[in-house]
């Protein structure tokens, strides 16, 4: 048995013993769910790092580069695939373009609007993450099967 297993079980036992009118099993579930979220943002974040980026701006790049080459989304639409407020992204734009990955182009179909695009170097920036990105994520997992990965994708889904 695992220590988180082990300090969850004994958190459980003690609610039992001190309130045995109440169900403590959802703060076991939760508190396992946080726990193991901040051991993943933890090893992203150590990635990040790695290429001088946080992970605010890391999402900006990812989104953008799953758009597909020569693609671009404007502020809004960005904002909206990163389910922000667009206020959110001017900070994360500004220190994008600052460092040279994304560029702000005139919409052609609205004078008054931007699209955002990234550029050659944020493109290769943001392929090169993703691999390592990607790599972090399933070294965590690698104790779980495919099977068990799709099965927790589909219960904390359910979770409202």
């Amino acid at each position: 048995m695992s220590q988180a297993s082990k300090s969850i079980s004994s958190l459980l036992k003690q609610w039992q013993r001190e309130r045995p009118d109440i169900d403590s099993r959802p703060m076991a579930v939760c508190g396992q769910v946080w726990r193991t979220a901040d051991r993943l943002r933890k090893q992203v974040a150590q990635n990040h790092a790695k290429y001088d980026m946080d992970s605010a701006r890391s999402d900006v790049l990812f989104t953008l580069r799953r758009q597909g080459s020569g693609r671009y989304l404007s502020p809004s639409e960005l904002a909206a695939e990163m389910m922000l407020s667009t206020s959110a992204m001017t900070n994360r734009l500004d220190r994008l373009e600052q460092k040279g990955l994304i560029k702000r182009l005139a919409d052609p179909n609205d004078r008054r609007g931007l699209k955002i695009a990234l550029t050659d170097k944020g493109f290769a920036l943001a392929d090169e993450m993703v691999e390592t990105h990607v790599k972090v994520e399933a070294y965590m997992l690698k104790n779980l099967t495919q099977s068990e990965q799709q099965a927790l994708i589909s219960l904390l889904v359910k979770i409202a």
